[in-house]
């Protein structure tokens, strides 16, 4: 057997015109590489001058008077899912007694890792 030392790096054989390495290619060091929900809310509003809600209701009035059951019924779901979304948004508020019952295991635990005794 021959051993063959290599010299240079080739990059790998693709077929012609499909894949494969491409100078240029690809996102540009800096670039956003996605698209936000809020950037997209904020060019609705600049480009028709109301908010994403307003239209969606808009739009599905306008479907239920036109009698197209078939888009008033995706508009039912897009619009639940939509106040289900901001329905399961639950906030637990800790009063003072839980909060400083929290601290205390919290600096106790702390004390048995560190070895350090709390004051």
């Amino acid at each position: 057997m021959e051993s063959k030392e290599i010299t240079s790096i080739e990059k790998p054989k693709t077929g012609p015109g499909r894949g494969g390495y491409r100078p240029g290619a690809g996102r540009k060091k800096g670039q956003r590489d996605q698209i936000t929900v809020a950037g997209l809310l904020d060019q609705v509003y600049d480009q028709s001058g109301r908010d994403y809600d307003e239209i969606l209701v808009g739009d599905f009035l306008q479907a239920r008077l036109e009698g197209d059951k078939q888009t008033v019924y995706k508009y039912h779901n897009l619009i639940l899912s939509k106040v289900m979304n901001s329905l399961a948004k639950i906030e637990v508020t800790d009063s003072e007694d839980a909060i400083a019952s929290k601290k205390a295991a919290f600096a106790e635990a702390l004390s048995k890792l560190t070895g350090v005794k709390q004051e």
